[in-house]
C-alpha cells in the first residue's frame, strides 16, 4: 500500500510524498511483502553469526587465557544485550515498515539522515570487499591442500593479487552479485539455506575433533593460564568487543524487521537467533579449537586451517564450499542490504535498492579489498574510526524515538520536505542530533584508536552510545516536555 493509499483509507486528504525522498523500496513495506517469519529471522542470525570471523574471534579467546565456561558466559551476556538492542531497533522497523535511512529521518531530519546512512554505507562497502577477499583466502587454502598442482597459480600478481586469488575472489563476487540482484526476497531464501547448512558442517567437525581427542576436552582449563584479574578484564573485554561487532547490524536491523508481520515475530526470531543460536555457535567454535589443540598440539584458530589438517580431498572441497557459503551469508546480511538502501536514500529518483546494491558490489571490487586489508592504517584507523561512530548514531536514534518522541512516528511526514514539516527541523537537518553525535563520535574514535586508551578500547562502542544518548537527552529536555504537555 502506497503512502497516498494509506491516507485515502484513513479518510484523510491523499498525501503526496516528495519524489526526492521516496521510491518503491524506501516506502513502507506493504502487507503483501511482510513475509519474514520467525524462522527467516532465526536463519538471518545463523547466516550472520556462522562465519570465519566469529569462529576466529571466539577461538582466540581461549588462547588469551579464558576457559570454555568463561567464553560461554561472556558471549552470552553480550548476545543478551545485543538481543535487547535488536528488539528496540526491530520494533521501529516493524511499526513503520521503512528501512534504516528513512528511520534515521526521525532523529536527524529528512536530509540530515544521509549522514548516518552514508557512514553506514561506506563501512559496509569496505567490509563487503574485505569479507569476500577473506572467504577467497579460505577457499584457496582448501584448493591448494586438495590439489597442490594449483601452486603455480599463486605466482605472479595483478593489482596485488595472484591468479588463484583473482579466480576465487571473482567467483565469490559473482555469486553474491547474482543473489542480491534479485532483491530482498532472494536474500531471504538464500540465508534460509546457508544458516542451517553451516550448522551441519560445524557439528560434524566438532564430532570428528572430539572423537580424535577421545572426548577429553576440558571446559575449565586454558592453554595459557592468566591471573584472575586478567581473566575478568578479558571477560568484560569480550562483552565489549562482541557489542562493537554487532553494533553495525544493530543500527540497521530495521532493514529486515520491516518485513515482519508483527513485533512478536521479531522478538521470537531474535531470541532463537541471538542468545540461543549465537552463543551455541561460538561455544562450539571454542570446543572445536580446544579439541584441535589436544589433537594437533598447536593453536589453530581458523577453521580453514583445521579442515586442511584432515587432508581428505572430499572433506577439503566440502569445507571450501561451506566456508564460502558462510561468508557470503554474513556478507549479504551485514554488508550488502544496508548500503543498497543507504545509497537509494541519497537519490531515490535514480537509485533503487537493486541499483544501490550493484553500486556497492562494484565499489567493493574497485577498492581492491586485499590491499585495504593488508594496510593496517586503513583497517585500524579509517574503518575502525568510522566503526566507532556507529554507537553514537544508535544512541541518538534510540533516545529520540523512545524518549523524546515517546515511541511515535508520523510515517507520512518522513517523506515530506516542506518547511515546517515534523521532520524538517532546520533546513532538513536536526542540529540537536548533530550536537549530540559529533562530540560523542570523536570521543569514541579516540578511545578506539589511540594506544594510550587501549584498556578501554573494547568498550568504545558502549561508551559512545551512552555519551550520545545522555547528551541528546539533555539537549531535548524541552522538546520532550512540550511533547508530554501536548499529549496530556
Amino acid at each position: 500500500m502506497s503512502l497516498a493509499d494509506r491516507a485515502e483509507v484513513a479518510g484523510a486528504a491523499a498525501f503526496v510524498p516528495d519524489p526526492r525522498l521516496t521510491n518503491e523500496d524506501l516506502a513502507p513495506a506493504p502487507a503483501g511483502k511482510r513475509t519474514w517469519k520467525v524462522f527467516d529471522l532465526f536463519a538471518l542470525w545463523m547466516s550472520d553469526v556462522h562465519n570465519l570471523g566469529n569462529y576466529t574471534f571466539a577461538a582466540g579467546l581461549l588462547f588469551l587465557g579464558m576457559n570454555v565456561w568463561q567464553v560461554f558466559t561472556s558471549l552470552l551476556a553480550g548476545f543478551v544485550i545485543i538481543y535487547i538492542g535488536m528488539n528496540m531497533m526491530g520494533r521501529i522497523g516493524q511499526r513503520t515498515g521503512v528501512p534504516f535511512p528513512v528511520v534515521s529521518r526521525i532523529a536527524f531530519g529528512v536530509w540530515g539522515a544521509n549522514i548516518p546512512a552514508l557512514i553506514r554505507a561506506v563501512i559496509a562497502i569496505m567490509w563487503y570487499g574485505i569479507q569476500t577477499y577473506l572467504a577467497s583466502v579460505a577457499v584457496n587454502v582448501m584448493l591448494l591442500a586438495a590439489w597442490p598442482g594449483l601452486t603455480s597459480w599463486t605466482h605472479g600478481s595483478f593489482l596485488g593479487l595472484d591468479p588463484l586469488g583473482w579466480l576465487s575472489f571473482v567467483a565469490l563476487w559473482l555469486v553474491q552479485a547474482a543473489i542480491i540482484s534479485r532483491g530482498m526476497e532472494s536474500v531471504r531464501k538464500f540465508q534460509d539455506f546457508c544458516g542451517p547448512a553451516i550448522w551441519i558442517v560445524m557439528i560434524a567437525l566438532a564430532v570428528w575433533i572430539l572423537a580424535e581427542a577421545d572426548w577429553t576436552i576440558s571446559l575449565t582449563s586454558t592453554p595459557h593460564p592468566v591471573s584472575v584479574g586478567e581473566q575478568w578484564r578479558q571477560w568484560f573485554g569480550a562483552v565489549g568487543l562482541i557489542l562493537a561487532t554487532y553494533g553495525t547490524l544493530m543500527l540497521n536491523f530495521c532493514d529486515f524487521s520491516r518485513f515482519a508481520p508483527d513485533y512478536r515475530t521479531v522478538r521470537r526470531g531474535n531470541f532463537w537467533g541471538l542468545p540461543v543460536n549465537s552463543t551455541a555457535f561460538v561455544v562450539l567454535s571454542v570446543v572445536v579449537t580446544a579439541g584441535a589443540y589436544e589433537v594437533f598440539g598447536k593453536e589453530i584458530t581458523e577453521p580453514a586451517h583445521l579442515v586442511a589438517e584432515i587432508g581428505t580431498t572430499w572433506v577439503l572441497v566440502v569445507g571450501a564450499l561451506t566456508f564460502a557459503v558462510a561468508t557470503m551469508g554474513v556478507n549479504i546480511v551485514a554488508n550488502f542490504v544496508s548500503p543498497a538502501y543507504d545509497l537509494a536514500n541519497v537519490w531515490p529518483q535514480r537509485i533503487t535498492f537493486k541499483v544501490g546494491g550493484m553500486i556497492s558490489t562494484v565499489a567493493a571490487l574497485l577498492v581492491t579489498p586485499w590491499n585495504l586489508f593488508s594496510n593496517p592504517t586503513v583497517v585500524n584507523y579509517f574503518l575502525g574510526g568510522l566503526g566507532a561512530f556507529l554507537g553514537p548514531l544508535f544512541g541518538v536514534i534510540m533516545v529520540d524515538y523512545y524518549w523524546v518522541k515517546r515511541g511515535h512516528a508520523d510515517v507520512d511526514r518522513l517523506f515530506s520536505a516542506e518547511p515546517g514539516s515534523r521532520y524538517h527541523y532546520r533546513r532538513g537537518v536536526n542540529p540537536r542530533a548533530l550536537w549530540a553525535f559529533l562530540p560523542s563520535a570523536a570521543i569514541a574514535a579516540v578511545l578506539a584508536l589511540v594506544p594510550a586508551f587501549s584498556a578501554v578500547a573494547p568498550y568504545s562502542w558502549f561508551i559512545g552510545t551512552a555519551l550520545a544518548a545522555g547528551l541528546y537527552a539533555v539537549l531535548c529536555r524541552a522538546e520532550r516536555t512540550a511533547t508530554t504537555g501536548r499529549e496530556a
